[in-house]
């Protein structure tokens, strides 16, 4: 945990940045509710869950834990929308329109979700998202984007994407720069969103990221080891 959060700022120094800018999620899929638990009394208050239904079993095992934001950082079913709404406080995932539309039909009225668009910027045919590797494709778009802004409910703040795996963790620094590049042609051409946020980086390129402006990362492995089954 020391190690990572040391990491972060060393990081953030080399690129010029506050670290506090920088929100480390833990993520702690498949890891114990003692074990969650042990991150709270070191001070950690983002969790990262991979599941909709977690969110739930999370409260339910932690109900002590009311200060704690919950991150879902993995894909959602549509049919899944409403245990997203009611028992996460961050979305990371959110890749398509018809998942926008169920979540506001979910949510209770007058709440707000805060959400965040997964693009696709590596061109992998195995990652989610609105595919955006090719920048002359992102005014495309921009309706789709614009529609999700204007959905009542949802807080639109910013961006997520993942990098392929590699041995350099630096080699994700090109499409860590790609999604600010997206997020910056955003911020020109839909401005009423802000997009402050750029959650990007895991235990293996979580350094890259913060190299090239994520303002959250996502560090499982690193800080807890392989989980042990969800």
């Amino acid at each position: 945990m020391e190690a990572v959060q040391t990491n972060i700022r060393a990081a953030a120094r080399q690129a010029g940045r506050d670290p506090a800018d920088i929100t480390l999620v833990v993520v702690t899929k498949g890891h114990s509710p003692q074990a969650v638990r042990a991150l709270y009394e070191l001070g950690v208050r983002h969790f990262g869950e991979s599941r909709p239904e977690k969110g739930n079993e999370r409260a339910m095992q932690l109900p002590d834990l009311t200060d704690v934001q919950w991150h879902l950082i993995g894909p959602v079913q549509s049919r899944k929308a409403a245990p997203v709404a009611r028992h996460f406080n961050f979305l990371h995932s959110l890749d398509r329109l018809q998942l926008a539309h169920r979540l506001a039909e979910a949510l209770t009225p007058g709440a707000s979700l805060p959400v965040l668009l997964q693009c696709n910027v590596s061109g992998e045919s195995t990652k989610g998202g609105w595919r955006a590797a090719d920048p002359s494709a992102w005014p495309k778009l921009l309706p789709e984007f614009e529609e999700v802004v204007a959905t009542s409910g949802l807080a639109v703040r910013g961006l997520m994407t993942m990098a392929a795996y590699s041995d350099d963790p630096m080699a994700a620094r090109p499409v860590f720069a790609r999604l600010r590049a997206l997020r910056d042609f955003l911020r020109q051409h839909l401005p009423a969103a802000g997009w402050p946020d750029l959650s990007m980086g895991m235990s293996g390129d979580y350094e890259a990221a913060v190299l090239e402006g994520a303002t959250l990362v996502r560090v499982g492995t690193a800080i807890l080891g392989p989980s042990d089954g969800e």
